[in-house]
C-alpha cells in the first residue's frame, strides 16, 4: 500500500478562479475544475491491494471478521496506525451485525455476498483507495473526520456514491457494515464520524488522539488533535488535583453540540467524495488541472446509515439545498421532531397518548425505570436478566417509590408499574422484554450522561450531575487505565463509556467517587444505581433553571423539519426497538414528512416486526440467549431499502409503499435457535396488503396491528 498526500490544489484553484473571472462555468453553475472544499484540511490517501489489506475487511476477509480472535498488535501499548485501522474495522463491523452463520452472516449479508444478494465463496476483500482528512473551521476544535473509500471497481461510466455516517458515537469506521453495500455495488463510500468517535483526552497525562488513532502529547499534537478538552493549564491542574485519573470524551465534552451539525458533516463527506473522485479519476486540461468530471448532475448519491448515522443522513437530506443527494435509505434513525409537531400515532384503533419525544427526553425516562422494570415477573425470561444486580434493582424500585415516582407496595408490583410507565411513555409492548438487557449494560445511563454534557455544551470540569469517566477495579474503585486499553481505544471504543475499560463514575457517592453501577445515592444512602444522578439528568429535561435551559436549547438545535426535498426515501425500523422507540422516531417522522411535503413526499416507511436495535446481540447466544430465537436481523432490510432506492433512481422502479413487514422468528430454545432461512425475512412487498399498509391522513399516522 502507499500513503500519498494529495497536492496540486493551488494550480486547480487558480485555474478555477481565472475561469470564474471570465464568467465561465457549466450550465449547472459549477466550475469545470476540481477545487478543494474550504473545510477540508490535509488529505492523505492509501491504496489497498485487496489481498494483504483492503477497504472493507482490513485484510481479514469474511473469515477473519467472523473469527472470535481479534487482530493482534505487535506492541499492544504502541500500536501502529495500520494495526489500529484493521482492529477498528474488525470491531466496528462486528458491533453492528450478527456475526453467526445461523444468524445470516455469510449467507444473507457479509463481505462475500455480492451486489445481487448471492453468497459466494469469496472472502469479499475490496481493493481500492482510502482518503482521510479533517473538516474544520481552522480552529482545530471541530476536526470532524471525513473518509472516502473508492473501490477499484468504481465505474466512471456509472458513478455512484453512498454516505455511511457512523452509528452511535463511533469513529469513522462505525458504519463500515453499511459501506459494504456501496463497495460491492462499485460505489464510492463517504464516511464521517460526525464530530464524535472513540476519542478521549487522557487528562491525567495530557495525551490526545490523532486522526489515525495513534496518541500524542497534547502540546505536540497542536491542532492535529482529534479531540482536546478546552481547559487552560490552571484548569487542568485543578481538575486533576480534585478528580485524578479522569478522561474527557469528544461526543460528551467537545462543547460543540456536534449533533446539530450531523447533517452538515454528512454533506461535507459527500462533497469530499466528489473532490477525491475527480482528483483520482477525472481528466486534466492542458495545464494539468483536474477537471470536475464527477458532479451531482451525473453521479448517483444515496444518503444512508443506521441509528445516529441514519438520523444524520435524514438531516443531510433536509439541509441539501445544492442537490448533492438523490435519495435516502436509512435504518432505525435517531431523529428529533419539532416541538408540537402535531402528529398523532394510531396503532390499529388505539391512539397513542405520548409520541414524538426527543432522544434525551425518553432516554432519561428509560434511565429512571428500566433497572426496576428488569425485575418484573412478566419479563422474568428476558435476555440479560442474569447480569442485573437484583439487590441494586430492588433498591431502585424502593427509591422510586420513596420519591413518589412509583406507588406500588411490593418490589414485584413496583417492577410491573415501571414497565407500565415505560409503555405509557411511548414504548411498544413488544419491546418490554428488552428493557432488562439495556439496564444490564447501563445503556440508558451511558447515553443520558453523554447527551446531557453534549447538548449542554458542558465542560469536562463541570462534572455535570456529579458524573465523570475513569477506569476502575472490578469492585468499582478508580484506578489507572491500562496503557494498552488507552492506546487501542480508537479501535475498541464506541465513544460512550462504559467502553474500553473506562466506566461511568458517580463523584457524589457517599464515601467517595466510585463506579456508577456500584454507587449509592446521597439522598437514600442506598446502592440504587444512583437514582439521584438519574433524577438530576431528568430535571435537565423538565426543569426551568439555567442548566436545564442550556440543555433544552441544545436539543432545539437538533430538531428535524420533515422536509426531504422530494427525494425518494425509505426508512426501515424494527417495531420492537427499545433504544429508539418507533413512536418517538420513525413513525412520527413519517407523518411529519407527509404533513410538510404533501404530495411531493416520496418517503416510504417500512416497519419490521420481530426486529430491534442491536443485531449484534442476536449473535451472542451464550450471553443473551433469547435474542436469537425472538429477533431477525434488521440489517437485511437496510440493504433491501438501499436496493430499492437505487433501482428507483437508476431505472424508475417504483418504491415499495409504506407497510409492516411481518417476519418469522427463528424460534427454538433461547441460545440455540435454528439457522435463519429466507422464510424468516420475507421481502418488502411491491404492494401492501390492506392489513399491512401504513397510512397517513390529516396529521395521523395509522400503523396496522
Amino acid at each position: 500500500m502507499k500513503n500519498v498526500p494529495i497536492h496540486g490544489f493551488a494550480l486547480v484553484s487558480i485555474a478555477a478562479a481565472a475561469l470564474a473571472a471570465c464568467g465561465g462555468g457549466d450550465s449547472d453553475g459549477s466550475q469545470p475544475f476540481n477545487t478543494k472544499p474550504a473545510f477540508v484540511g490535509t488529505v492523505n490517501a492509501k491504496t489497498y491491494d485487496g489481498n494483504s489489506d483492503d477497504l472493507l475487511t482490513g485484510g481479514l476477509g469474511k473469515t477473519g471478521l467472523a473469527s472470535a480472535t481479534a487482530p493482534v498488535f505487535a506492541n499492544p501499548t504502541s500500536p501502529t496506525a495500520a494495526e489500529l485501522r484493521r482492529a477498528a474495522i474488525y470491531n466496528n463491523y462486528r458491533a453492528i451485525v450478527d456475526m453467526t452463520a445461523d444468524g445470516g452472516y455469510g449467507r444473507l449479508f457479509g463481505p462475500n455476498v455480492n451486489a445481487a444478494g448471492t453468497a459466494t465463496a469469496s472472502e469479499g476483500k475490496v481493493a481500492g483507495t482510502e482518503y482521510i482528512t479533517y473538516a474544520d473551521d481552522g480552529s482545530g476544535k471541530q476536526n470532524v473526520t471525513l473518509m472516502v473509500q473508492v473501490p477499484s471497481t468504481f465505474s466512471t461510466a456509472n458513478p455512484c456514491i453512498i454516505s455511511a455516517t457512523s452509528s452511535g458515537s463511533r469513529g469513522v469506521y462505525g458504519a463500515i457494515s453499511t459501506g459494504e453495500w456501496g463497495l460491492r455495488k462499485g460505489c464510492a463510500v463517504a464516511y464521517t464520524d460526525k464530530g464524535t468517535g472513540a476519542s478521549t483526552h487522557d487528562l491525567q497525562n495530557d495525551t490526545v488522539p490523532l486522526i489515525d488513532g495513534t496518541r500524542s502529547a497534547s502540546a505536540a499534537a497542536g491542532k492535529a488533535a482529534h479531540f482536546r478538552a478546552e481547559l487552560s493549564a490552571s484548569e487542568l491542574a485543578a481538575f486533576k488535583a480534585a478528580t485524578p485519573d479522569r478522561f474527557a470524551f469528544k461526543h460528551a465534552h467537545s462543547q460543540q453540540n456536534p449533533e446539530k451539525d450531523w447533517g452538515t458533516n454528512t454533506l461535507q463527506a459527500i462533497e469530499f467524495a466528489f473532490f477525491v473522485l475527480n482528483e483520482q479519476l477525472a481528466a486534466t486540461d492542458t495545464s494539468g488541472a483536474k477537471l470536475q468530471q464527477f458532479k451531482p448532475s451525473n453521479t448517483l448519491v444515496i444518503a444512508s446509515s443506521l441509528s445516529n448515522g441514519g438520523g444524520a443522513a435524514v438531516a443531510a437530506a433536509e439541509l441539501d439545498t445544492n442537490g448533492l443527494i438523490d435519495g435516502v435509505a436509512v435504518s432505525e434513525p435517531n431523529v428529533n421532531l419539532p416541538t408540537n409537531a402535531a402528529i398523532t400515532i394510531k396503532r390499529g384503533t388505539n391512539t397513542l397518548l405520548v409520541s414524538g419525544k426527543t432522544l434525551y427526553d425518553y432516554t432519561t425516562v428509560a434511565n429512571l425505570y428500566q433497572a426496576c422494570a428488569a425485575l418484573a415477573p412478566s419479563v422474568a425470561t428476558a435476555p440479560g436478566r442474569a447480569f442485573v444486580v437484583t439487590a441494586f434493582a430492588t433498591n431502585r424500585c424502593a427509591s422510586l417509590k420513596a420519591k413518589g415516582l412509583l406507588s406500588s407496595g411490593t418490589t414485584n408490583d413496583q417492577a410491573e408499574e415501571s414497565l407500565l410507565a415505560l409503555r405509557a411513555y411511548g414504548w411498544e409492548p413488544e419491546g418490554a422484554i428488552l428493557h432488562t438487557s439495556l439496564a444490564a449494560f447501563e445503556v440508558a445511563s451511558a447515553v443520558a450522561v453523554t447527551y446531557a454534557n453534549s447538548l449542554s455544551r458542558a465542560s469536562v470540569k463541570d462534572n455535570l450531575c456529579g458524573y465523570s469517566y475513569a477506569s476502575t477495579t472490578g469492585a468499582g474503585v478508580i484506578n489507572t487505565l491500562a496503557a494498552a486499553s488507552l492506546a487501542q481505544m480508537f479501535s475498541t471504543g464506541n465513544g460512550v463509556p462504559p467502553s474500553s475499560g473506562v466506566q461511568l463514575i458517580n463523584n457524589l457517592s457517599p464515601g467517595g467517587p466510585v463506579r456508577d453501577l456500584f454507587s449509592a445515592s446521597p439522598s437514600s444512602q442506598l446502592q440504587d444505581f444512583n437514582l439521584d444522578g438519574a433524577n438530576c439528568l431528568r430535571r435537565l429535561m423538565t426543569g426551568t433553571d439555567t442548566a436545564a435551559k442550556k440543555l433544552q436549547a441544545g436539543i432545539d438545535e437538533t430538531r428535524r423539519t420533515g422536509n426531504l426535498r422530494g427525494k425518494p426515501a425509505i426508512i426501515v425500523h424494527g417495531r420492537d426497538d427499545a433504544l429508539l422507540p418507533v413512536n418517538h422516531t420513525s413513525r412520527p417522522y413519517f407523518g411529519l414528512n407527509k404533513m410538510t411535503e404533501g404530495s411531493a413526499s416520496k418517503l416510504s416507511y417500512i416497519e419490521v416486526t420481530n426486529a430491534q436495535h442491536f443485531d449484534t446481540f442476536i449473535g451472542l447466544p451464550t450471553l443473551l440467549g433469547g435474542y436469537d430465537s425472538r429477533y431477525i436481523p434488521l440489517h437485511v432490510y437496510l440493504f433491501r431499502a438501499l436496493d430499492a432506492v437505487y433501482a428507483n433512481l437508476k431505472d424508475g422502479t417504483a418504491l415499495p409503499p409504506s407497510q409492516v413487514v411481518r417476519t418469522v422468528p427463528r424460534g427454538g430454545a433461547p441460545g440455540a435457535a435454528p439457522a435463519i432461512t429466507a422464510a424468516n425475512v420475507p421481502p418488502i412487498s411491491a404492494t401492501a396488503a390492506a392489513g399491512n399498509a401504513i397510512a397517513y391522513s390529516n396529521g395521523t399516522v395509522t400503523i396496522p396491528e
